[in-house]
């Protein structure tokens, strides 16, 4: 099972998008991640890990891989990413430890979020992931590249897609 994660609550999010054509590259089943997540606080988690983070970090865990497809807020990662791998790292287990892991991003700008790859990159480092790092996803101009209904149409980023799922099962073994 894929797990995919859009760093975006937006339902028509061009990075939700790009998830979704990266599930289907990738074939098989695929879950959708939830980071609708309680802002990190320490006294809220002195009560229990709310179970919206759990089933997260289960999620994380089960998954053979994750594809995680986020945009670029202020140069880094968006708070509501940021705030799911808070979250997660404070739960039991090390659910990143060694997962084959996929990045990409989707920006109006036109580097497509290059900025952001870095800033996620760091954040994931503490958690060990097995990153896939080519080719990199940067869909600059998202909202041109994709039609109504949500289908990438632009062929050569369709092509790395199918590049970097290609690496990401692999990575799976």
């Amino acid at each position: 099972m894929l797990l995919g994660i859009s760093g975006s609550l937006r339902a028509a999010s061009t990075n939700t998008y790009l998830m979704r054509a990266a599930a289907r590259a990738y074939g098989g089943d695929t879950v959708e991640a939830d980071l609708n997540l309680p802002l990190y606080n320490g006294d809220l988690e002195a009560k229990g890990i709310p179970a919206a983070v759990q089933t997260l970090a289960d999620q994380i865990a089960q998954a053979e891989a994750v594809v995680i497809s986020t945009p670029e807020y202020n140069k880094a990662i968006p708070g509501v990413l940021k705030n799911a791998l808070d979250w997660v790292s404070r739960t039991e287990g090390s659910p990143w430890l060694d997962k084959p892991v996929a990045i990409m991003s989707a920006a109006a700008g036109r580097a497509g979020g290059e900025r952001t790859q870095f800033s996620l990159r760091l954040c994931l480092v503490p958690f060990r992931p097995v990153i896939i790092n080519t080719p990199e996803i940067l869909v600059a101009k998202s909202s041109e590249q994709f039609d109504a209904d949500g289908n990438l149409v632009n062929e050569f980023h369709a092509k790395q897609l199918a590049t970097a799922m290609a690496a990401l099962r692999a990575a799976v073994g």
